[in-house]
């Protein structure tokens, strides 16, 4: 039997599956009829086979990514009890996170230009039209002057310490309902994620144009970059998870549209699972060494640790990338 005629015989019987592992997933396994429960073994048997077919004559990895997917479901139904260990999770950070977000660059690189072109676009809309500051500007910094800002937290006068965690939770905290919108947001074919995207480095780019034009840029930036790097690496990850969602919709790649989204929402999920490692260390800082102002820690301090937080951030993602290559370099000597 050839590839698409399998397909198109075995896939009711894939649906079917699909359908009461929904049905048992969302309502519990007490939800099924006795008729249903027989047939969810029955059916998991079958499509277990039909994985190992598509397998054996290297198929479609789509087909085979989805068929994995659905007898992974069926299997943690039928064999319950078994809580995610340690040694998963850790697993999963420390080589799985980055060796997704490696195959999902692509998306990475679009969510980090749009990001770019946001930013680039709200410096120049603030050095075009200064007046243009309450529609550029976040709120919460039209009425502050930055050269007095700078002056007072000189003097030990800025925010209280209890000001400052207060002011750092809320800013962790909307800086992951950010992440999670730019996720959520890519349902509408990634439109709503591209939005989110440009919008957060407008607002940043014409905050930096503020602070640049009183002449204190080392000071935004120094305050700035220490927690930025990660943070806005998280975003713009989350950011691709949005557009992995929105692939599913426009290009399903042979699959039933429905089908072709769930197996990319997995993927995205997975992605923006991966950033909460990146918000936890932006957390940490920006509640430290980003509230630290000069002269008690200076710029040129402040931006040395920022790019040193940068480069570590970096070689964590790209470890799995650069493990990779140095293995296709010993294989590429020994064939030598």
């Amino acid at each position: 039997m050839e590839m698409p005629e399998f397909i198109e015989a075995r896939r009711p019987r894939w649906q079917q599956l699909e359908s009461l592992l929904d049905k048992a997933e969302g309502r519990g396994l007490r939800a099924l009829e006795l008729e249903e429960a027989r047939s969810l073994g029955k059916l998991y048997r079958a499509v277990s086979s039909d994985l190992l077919w598509v397998r054996a004559r290297s198929g479609s990895a789509d087909v085979s990514e989805y068929l994995n997917d659905l007898v992974g479901r069926a299997y943690a139904i039928t064999y319950p009890g078994q809580r995610p260990r340690f040694s998963d999770v850790w697993g999963f950070v420390a080589r799985g996170f980055p060796a997704l977000l490696r195959q999902e660059w692509r998306m990475y690189a679009a969510s980090v230009l749009l990001f770019l072109a946001g930013a680039g676009f709200g410096y120049l809309g603030m050095l075009v039209d200064p007046d243009a500051a309450p529609y550029l500007v976040p709120e919460q910094h039209l009425e502050l002057d930055p050269v007095q800002r700078a002056a007072d937290e000189a003097k030990g006068e800025g925010m209280s310490v209890q000001q400052q965690a207060a002011f750092s939770s809320f800013l962790f905290t909307h800086n992951i309902e950010v992440a999670f919108f730019a996720f959520a947001l890519g349902i509408t074919v990634g439109v709503g994620t591209a939005l989110m995207l440009f919008l957060n480095g407008l607002m940043l780019g014409a905050l930096a144009q503020v602070y640049t034009a009183k002449g204190i840029a080392g000071w935004f930036w120094a305050w700035i970059l220490p927690h930025g790097i990660p943070e806005i690496t998280a975003i713009c990850i989350a950011g691709a998870a949005g557009f992995v969602i929105a692939r599913g919709q426009v290009a399903p790649r042979g699959l039933p549209r429905g089908l072709a989204l769930r197996q990319e929402a997995v993927r995205a999920v997975k992605l923006l699972f991966g950033t909460l490692v990146l918000f936890v260390l932006a957390g940490l800082i920006e509640g430290t060494v980003s509230q630290i102002h000069p002269p008690k820690l200076s710029v040129a301090f402040k931006v040395s640790f920022a790019l040193t937080v940068g480069l570590g951030v970096y070689a964590y993602l790209g470890s799995d990338w650069m493990r990779g290559a140095r293995r296709s370099e010993a294989e590429s000597g020994g064939a030598h």
